[in-house]
């Protein structure tokens, strides 16, 4: 007689939080598009419609329209952050090859000193006379 109505279950968000959010870019023709969209608005309200559905902020239409407006369509473009690679003359890289070998040579050397004066210490312990070389002990 009766249904059973099972109660729609909402999707459960994903509790994981990241690290560091990814920050947005914007293409230039998003941009452009953006910028005709608002420019072609006739109706009060309809500019913060667009910013909310877009998930903008009016500072972002304001610099874009300023670049627009000095002609800088590439500037219109998301920038690379960071500090630019600097080139390195092949000499440099060389010398920088060669200080490594030697800091490892002088590492492996370092090494070798410490176990030749481990292995006097132990000889001097247990009374063995170290050999002069030509194989003969006096």
């Amino acid at each position: 007689m009766s249904e059973t109505h099972k109660p729609s279950l909402k999707p459960v968000p994903d509790p994981e939080v990241l690290d560091r959010p990814k920050r947005r870019t914007f293409t230039a023709a998003y941009k452009l598009n953006i910028l005709r969209e608002l420019d072609s608005i006739t109706e009060p309200g309809q500019v913060g419609e667009v910013l909310r559905r877009e998930g903008l902020y009016s500072s972002h239409i304001c610099d874009w329209r300023r670049l627009r407006a000095l002609g800088e369509l590439q500037a219109l473009e998301p920038k690379k952050t960071g500090r630019p690679k600097k080139e390195q003359h092949p000499l440099e890289l060389r010398l920088a090859e060669a200080e490594r070998k030697a800091a490892r040579l002088e590492d492996e050397l370092r090494k070798a000193h410490l176990i030749i004066d481990f292995q006097k210490k132990v000889s001097e312990m247990l009374g063995i006379v170290a050999s002069s070389g030509t194989g003969r002990t006096d």
